[in-house]
């Protein structure tokens, strides 16, 4: 006999399933934020091969002669790989007006997926509006020669004098911190010239607690840092747990003229 009431949840076991379904998601949201910290840093693995086939192709084209990367704070300006701060820019003339974008026209390969950092106006203001560009070019590979420290920072002219550090060794593309990108070169003090316990530029702290780089060997890797890397003035002092950092760093770059 139909007594005509409906059976449902118990209050008591409609608040069983919701515990249920919190610890379910207590237990994958940690899961789902790493695969998404991974996706994000391969994409920007995959954006740094492309810029170095990119960087490959310019010397390919010009007798081995490497892209000039002449874009560089307090310098003169000049024909470069890429112009602008990184910083300004809310549109991405600058990035297009660079001597590599002709080699792959898209913008989006110069900005890593997990940069969440915005444009700044020339007053200072931080807008929303997310930036166009992640990367620079190391110092080594054909830096500014009209900028005050071109006397004493070395750097190779063509692909073919890379050697000390070899190609496999040597730093091409990094994915900068967001507060360094004051112009489109990565530079640090030398044997030859500089502070060797300061910071002019730092990488990125993005891809859980590290960043990425390519190479003249056209590879590209995932570095992870000894401690976070914040930039907090400029330039920035070594600490004694940044040290095994900011050595590795410095070794791939050419050290003497």
């Amino acid at each position: 006999m139909n007594s005509g009431k409906k059976s449902g949840f118990t209050l008591m076991e409609l608040l069983v399933v919701i515990a249920i379904i919190a610890i379910l998601a207590a237990l994958l949201l940690p899961s789902l934020s790493k695969a998404k910290s991974r996706t994000q840093s391969i994409a920007c693995l995959n954006n740094l091969r492309q810029l170095s086939a990119c960087w490959h192709l310019y010397a390919g084209d010009n007798n081995d002669r490497l892209v000039p990367n002449n874009n560089i704070a307090g310098g003169a300006p000049g024909p470069s790989w890429c112009q602008g701060t990184g910083i300004l820019e809310t549109d991405t003339t600058l990035v297009e007006s660079g001597l590599l974008f002709s080699y792959n026209r898209s913008t989006a390969l110069y900005r890593c997926p997990a940069d969440v950092s915005t444009v700044v106006s020339l007053s200072g203001t931080r807008l929303s509006q997310l930036r166009n560009r992640s990367y620079n070019l190391s110092q080594s590979v054909n830096g500014d020669p009209t900028a005050w420290l071109a006397a004493h920072i070395p750097s190779f002219g063509r692909l073919s004098q890379i050697i000390g550090p070899s190609p496999s060794q040597c730093l091409v593309f990094i994915d900068e911190n967001e507060e360094t990108m004051l112009d489109t070169h990565f530079g640090m003090p030398t044997a030859n010239y500089g502070n060797a316990n300061e910071w002019w530029d730092m990488p990125s702290n993005r891809h859980d607690q590290g960043a990425n780089l390519s190479f003249a060997d056209s590879h590209v890797e995932r570095w992870r840092w000894s401690v976070p890397k914040i930039a907090q003035s400029n330039p920035m002092p070594v600490t004694t747990a940044d040290r095994p950092d900011y050595d590795r760093v410095r070794a791939i770059l050419r050290q003497k003229l």
